[in-house]
């Protein structure tokens, strides 16, 4: 609209109209082109880009290497081992290394612990997802006395055993989120949006998992436009579902589903009691974290809803030995204690903004 009211205004002049690259143009408006805005608008970015524990741990690393400290502390030579990073903090084998000075440790394991984006995973998970980062000796054993002692996972921990009957393996496709399993946690306390009820579906290849809050009177057509905006949006449609339900409530969705997409195509649909094991492992997972998070952040759990779904994909998963995040998207996302992830910190240093800003300009 806007193209066009200036071309109803200029085709009452006799004028052509020349094409003038960026840089040509030295005339230009000079509000526009004042670089003091530019450097202020990347100041802002660079302040949301350099939080504090990146200097916190260069300190602490330079009091642990002083003379009197060394030999004390008896590093038994491992200050020969480390490497120097561009900002003069120390690592092994690209980890941070975590000296005992400024309770760095117990900050990271707090936070990694307790915090909404990494929700009481477990001391097996917590180790992974900050071995991937940091290293101190005796790691491993001190973060499973650190989580021994957390009260809130002594109170919501269930027990696991071993299933009663033989699990069927089902067949594990080779492409991501076309053979998914779905379950439903159903009879929750009713919150203010009137969910009673949360949706879970499970990728089988990358175990990659969605937490849809739900109402148990839904109907098929809102669990269907929900599924795709959730995961056909973003994934495409799966090749097969596998659920505990009985098989016509199965049926029916995928008959629905197909009505959504306006396909005339079959879908299969598979049923079998044994198969599931995978959502039912979830489910007990997700109602763990669930009553962790009413716990330590009060109640209304669907707000928690979507925390406890990144918490999930973002830690350290042993059927794949990975994230699911890493497998689905080749890495794991960021989070509050991935705050010394130096590599993602120079990809986003004041050149680079600057150089992005003028190619949209």
């Amino acid at each position: 609209m806007r193209q066009r009211r200036w071309l109803e205004l200029l085709i009452d002049y006799d004028c052509e109209i020349f094409y003038l690259p960026g840089k040509a143009n030295i005339v230009a408006d000079t509000l526009s082109q004042k670089k003091q805005i530019k450097q202020l608008q990347v100041r802002a970015l660079i302040l949301t880009l350099h939080p504090k524990l990146p200097s916190q741990i260069l300190e602490a690393q330079n009091e642990a290497l002083k003379e009197e400290n060394v030999k004390n502390k008896n590093l038994r030579g491992m200050d020969k081992s480390f490497e120097i990073r561009p900002d003069g903090s120390r690592c092994i084998k690209n980890q941070s290394w975590l000296p005992l000075f400024g309770s760095l440790r117990d900050l990271i394991m707090h936070e990694s612990q307790k915090s909404k984006y990494s929700i009481h995973s477990g001391s097996d998970k917590l180790y992974h997802d900050l071995n991937k980062l940091y290293w101190w000796p005796n790691m491993k054993a001190l973060i499973t006395e650190y989580v021994g002692k957390c009260l809130t996972c002594s109170r919501v921990k269930a027990e696991c055993q071993k299933p009663s009957s033989l699990l069927v393996q089902p067949e594990i496709h080779v492409r991501k989120l076309k053979r998914i399993t779905m379950d439903f946690i159903k009879k929750l306390p009713k919150t203010s949006n009137a969910h009673d009820t949360i949706w879970v579906i499970v990728d089988h290849l990358t175990k990659s998992t969605y937490f849809i809050p739900t109402r148990a009177t839904d109907s098929m057509k809102t669990l269907t436009r929900l599924y795709i905006k959730e995961i056909v949006s973003r994934h495409g449609v799966p090749i097969s579902i596998t659920s505990d339900h009985d098989s016509h409530f199965t049926s029916r969705f995928w008959q629905s589903l197909r009505n959504a997409l306006g396909t005339q195509l079959d879908m299969s649909t598979t049923y079998h009691h044994e198969t599931n094991g995978q959502s039912k492992r979830t489910i007990q997972t997700l109602e763990d974290m669930l009553r962790a998070c009413v716990i330590d952040f009060g109640k209304g759990w669907d707000r928690h809803l979507l925390f406890i779904e990144f918490s999930y994909n973002n830690s350290y998963y042993a059927s794949i030995k990975e994230a699911p995040f890493e497998a689905l998207y080749g890495r794991k996302c960021r989070s509050p204690f991935c705050w010394d992830e130096v590599g993602d910190i120079q990809l986003m240093g004041p050149e680079i903004i600057h150089e992005t800003t003028e190619k949209i300009v």
